[in-house]
């Protein structure tokens, strides 16, 4: 009788464990099942939105691993997911949101989900309930200042740390490492998790060395980890050596460095010296972005190879940096129908549900890159964010886009 019991608990066991390995693949399969259907945007738009509020607060988890069999063994050993990359697939959403509501200010449900995921993450002081020793957190303090229907200064405290934290990764070459484990490095990522929230953080609470070391990082960044000709960012270098690290042309890495630079140069106020500055980086950036595009309207995750797969995520990026380069003389138009194109591609790549699939999952390394391709809360954060800008484009910009029948989506 024993015997019998262990024999049903340990077929219970295998069962559970294959149905954790199946059930993903199972569920991904009848998901992409008339993917790509939508034709009318202001319908696509709603689903694509709904799923973001459906997801703030029930965001799906992230895998840190590209492991698809026997993955309860990552469960127990805590390799599945991690918050840090929770903190920046949320900060995505929340911008999406926070751009949505700008023209939808009585959607009561979006303001309900975003206050319960304030209450959840913040005491009543306004400092983070789980405070992080790592950067990334700072793109998810950046999204919480993009949110109009609440008093900012109510969340000093959490601000106030993530700068503290900031400074506590600076090098003694000035900029700002990843890891304190790692200050011999410095990623694409971090320009994009920190610099947009200096900018910000700097002019509300008027520190002029936060907007300083923003704009510092990007300038050494482009001296040092760009392929100088191409003007294509590598995944990393180090600063001693200023040896580059990775790959150059990984699609994120470019998606990192354009939400760093595009929301820098956005916060940035007019009268800032440093705006015509970061305007020549992007009007580089921008005709690289624009040459490296898919015929389809996508980017692959190997930006230089036309053989790679297509991701959403970097799509969905350079879409939204290329909407508001539109803004800039001498490169409006071709950036206005390149983010076009590639809303049309994203529109190509949505579940019926309204979720974006097909986008890389977490990078394991430098130079180490996710295999798998799915849905990302990330990509579903910016491609609301983009889709939902209520950013006037010159009225002589879109007429001459229509003129020559380009997708226009504003």
């Amino acid at each position: 009788m024993f015997i019998q019991l262990i024999s049903v608990i340990l077929l219970a066991c295998i069962v559970l464990v294959l149905l954790l390995d199946i059930i993903p693949i199972l569920k991904d399969w009848i998901s992409r099942i008339h993917i790509g259907r939508f034709i009318d945007k202001s319908e696509w738009n709603r689903k694509i939105t709904e799923i973001g509020v459906k997801w703030l607060n029930n965001t799906p988890k992230i895998k840190v691993t590209d492991n698809t069999r026997l993955v309860v063994l990552d469960m127990i050993k805590g390799n599945y997911t991690k918050n840090t990359i929770q903190h920046w697939q949320e900060a995505a959403l929340l911008l999406g949101l926070a751009e949505y509501l700008k023209d939808n200010e009585e959607d009561l449900k979006v303001k309900k989900e975003i206050t319960n995921y304030l209450n959840k993450n913040f005491d009543k002081s306004g400092q983070w309930l789980k405070k992080t020793e790592h950067i990334d957190v700072a793109i998810l303090a950046y999204s919480i200042m993009k949110i109009d229907f609440i008093d900012t200064d109510n969340y000093k405290e959490a601000l106030d740390y993530t700068w503290e934290l900031i400074k506590e990764h600076i090098g003694e070459d000035g900029t700002v490492g990843y890891r304190k484990s790692m200050q011999n490095y410095r990623y694409v990522d971090t320009i994009g998790f920190i610099c947009p929230f200096l900018v910000a953080y700097g002019n509300r609470y008027n520190k002029s060395e936060c907007i300083d070391l923003a704009v510092k990082q990007i300038k050494e960044y482009v001296q040092y980890g760009m392929l100088e000709e191409h003007f294509i960012p590598c995944h990393a270098y180090k600063v001693d050596s200023k040896a580059p690290l990775g790959l150059y042309g990984w699609g994120r890495g470019l998606g990192w460095f354009a939400i760093g630079l595009i929301d820098t140069w956005l916060e940035l106020e007019d009268k800032s010296h440093y705006k015509s500055d970061l305007q020549i980086i992007m009007k580089n950036f921008t005709k690289t972005v624009i040459n490296l595009q898919q015929h389809n309207g996508s980017w692959n995750w190997t930006v230089t190879r036309n053989e790679s797969r297509a991701d959403s995520s970097t799509t969905a990026t350079l879409g939204w940096f290329l909407y508001n380069a539109s803004k800039i003389d001498g490169i409006a138009k071709e950036s206005l129908d390149s983010s076009q194109r590639a809303i049309s591609y994203l529109m190509k790549v949505t579940r019926r549900s309204g979720a974006i699939d097909f986008s890389q999952g977490d990078t394991k390394d430098i130079g180490v890159y996710s295999n798998l391709f799915n849905i990302l809360p990330f990509t579903q954060g910016f491609v609301i964010r983009v889709t939902n800008s209520n950013e006037l484009i010159d009225s002589n910009i879109v007429k001459t886009l229509k003129s020559n029948n380009a997708i226009t989506f504003i």
